[in-house]
């Protein structure tokens, strides 16, 4: 049977969602728009920005024990190894 859900797991689980779509929001934006433009905000901080409020709420998940930092390094690894086979990241 599985564990409920505690009031701040929920809690830290919304966030991410929410700071993943912002995240994702900023990528969108730099994609169509380019990372350097004329507009007010500067993208590159923009997207500093987002990926470090994401990495806060992994911190939060990590503090709180709902994930390991061992299985984050090796989802990490894995992520890489499967880039270097298929992407040009790496090249």
């Amino acid at each position: 049977m599985p564990s409920m859900i505690t009031d701040k797991l929920d809690e830290a689980l919304t966030i991410l969602a929410e700071e993943c779509g912002e995240l994702v929001q900023v990528i969108s934006k730099i994609r169509r728009f380019g990372i350097e433009d004329n507009s007010v905000k500067n993208k590159r901080e923009w997207l500093a920005q987002e990926i470090g409020d994401v990495a806060a709420m992994i911190d939060i998940l990590l503090d709180q024990g709902e994930v390991t930092p061992e299985i984050i390094e090796q989802a990490k690894q894995n992520k890489k190894d499967k880039l270097r086979v298929y992407s040009n990241l790496f090249k």
